[in-house]
This record gives C-alpha cells, structure tokens and sequence, in this order.
C-alpha cells in the first residue's frame, strides 16, 4: 500500500497540487472547499471527521479560507461550542473550479487507456474502496480477565480517548485507579470486568462494578477503532447487564458523556435511560457528563 501511495501520488501530482490544478490552493485546502460545497453549513466537528484532519491544523486551514472570503463561520444555534461553517459565493465559485478542473485531470489520466483497460481501473478501485470500508470479519471472544489484560485496559483507554477527543493524563489516571481498585480487592459475585477478543486480540473491555447493594455500575466500556462494526460493544455490554441482573442487583447505573455518541447508541439500544446531564470541564475539556440508568 505504501509503495502504491507513492506512486500514485507522484503520477497525479499531489505534491504540487495548486501547480497541478492552477489553482492557489492546498491539497487540504481543496478538500474542505469539496466538502463544505456538498452541503449549505457543516458543524466544524463533523468537517473534521471527514476529511480526517488534526483539529489545529483545520482551525488554520478555515482561517486562511475565512480570510481569503471563501467561507464563513457563525455559532451553532444550541450549542456554543460548536461553530458552523459554510462557503461564501467566491467560495463556491472557487469549489465549482476545482471540480472542474479535477474532473479535467482525470479525464486525461484515463484517456490514455484502452476500453478494457479502463474497466479493470474501476474494477480494482472499487475492489479496494470495498475491502478498505467494509468492518473486518473474525470471531468475537468475552472473557475473564487474564494476567496483562489489566495493563492493556490503562494503557488501551488512555491511548484510544486521547487520540480521539484530546483527553489529557487525567482520564489514564482514572482508569489506573478504577482498575487498581478492581484488583486490589473486587467481590467475585458481585464484581467483574470482561476483555473482548477478536481474532485473538484484545479490542474491548468492560466492568461492573458493586454502587451499593441494590444497584451496580457499568465502567470502562471501550471497543477499539479497528473491531467497530462488529458488535463487540453490544456483547460487552451484554454480558454486563446479564450478570448484573444474575448478581441480584435492582439496576445498573453508568456515567459517560456527550461526546461518544456510538457508546450512548448501545446504551439505548439495551434500554438504558438518559436521567441527569452536567456540564464539566475534566480531562483538560469542556464536557457534559449524563447519567444513564436501567432498571433489571
């Protein structure tokens, strides 16, 4: 794949893509005129998201692009937090170019090639674009804990949170106290945390921990990036609940917060409820904590 990125880049010219294209414009610069020309306004977050970019490194790319009058920023209209931004007129008309002459690049890219040639292009893109997009396929283990597991479950959180929201040593420290405690005297019966394993690696992991005698608590539910897809967060969560109930709880309690939207779609999905949100600044961001219960 390496090998085929460099060539690849090096035949359409992304390296000097403004020359490329006559344009004044970065490749990144180009990307976001794209994405934000498909639609009237887009959340800042969500632009992020799809073109894959380091958050400050967008903030400059929307700054130059803002400056140069091609697009505008305003608060989103419920959450200050989040800003929106849309192209202006010029900054259509600069997007509308750019398709145009991307088009035209293409076009004589492939016009050099036969009519079978051509077919067994398409036939290889979409190939790739089909395995690299589909979820990996493997079997899917829950089990107990094992020696190391407890390590991988600090180190997995700490890693996965702080590369995808920005969170700080503060949540790893959480966690190791959370899994410290856990270890240093948890009631079997009661208690119990449960790793995921697919295609023998470890990729999720879970807890239920005592509250007090009527109710236990979900913690530390995670799914690595690279087993989404799977259903290994509905497993995880599964086994949870099951042995809470088996325990003799009334109901299992969780507090998680509003940014990790795909944990609070299985929450849902295995009937808990949303009963408290909280506002908090933690882990070195501005957050909001909501509480979630379901009774057994």
């Amino acid at each position: 794949m390496r090998s085929f990125n460099r060539f690849y880049t090096s035949l359409i010219g992304a390296l000097d893509y403004a020359g490329r294209l006559g344009t004044p414009y970065s490749l990144t610069e180009a990307r976001v005129l794209y994405e934000l020309n498909q639609q009237e306004r887009t959340a800042v977050p969500r632009l992020r998201e799809t073109i894959r970019a380091e958050a400050a490194h967008l903030s400059r790319v929307l700054a130059r692009l803002e400056k140069a009058g091609l697009v505008e920023r305003e608060e989103h209209p419920t959450d200050r937090r989040v800003h929106l931004v849309r192209l202006t007129r010029a900054g259509r008309e600069a997007a509308a170019l750019l398709d145009e002459r991307s088009w035209e690049a293409v076009g004589d890219l492939v016009a050099r090639l036969g009519e079978g040639q051509r077919r067994r292009l398409t036939e290889a893109l979409r190939t790739a674009e089909d395995v690299l997009s589909r979820p990996r396929v493997g079997t899917v283990v829950v089990r107990g804990p094992r020696p190391g597991d407890l390590g991988w479950v600090v180190r997995a959180n700490g890693a996965l949170y702080a590369e995808q929201f920005g969170w700080n040593e503060e949540y790893e420290a959480l966690v190791a106290r959370i899994v410290g405690d856990f270890a240093n005297g948890h009631d079997p019966a009661r208690e119990a945390l449960w790793i995921a394993e697919f295609d023998g690696e470890p990729v999720g992991c879970v807890m239920c921990v005592r509250e007090d005698d009527e109710t236990a608590r979900l913690r530390l539910l995670l799914v690595a990036p690279t087993a989404r897809g799977n259903g290994v967060g509905d497993r995880l969560v599964s086994q949870c609940v099951c042995f809470a109930r088996e325990a003799g709880y009334r109901e299992i309690v969780l507090w998680t917060n509003d940014v990790l939207a795909a944990a609070r779609k299985i929450y849902e999905r295995h009937g808990f409820e949303l009963v408290a949100e909280k506002p908090h600044h933690s882990f070195g961001k501005d957050l909001v904590g909501q509480d979630w219960v379901m009774a057994l």
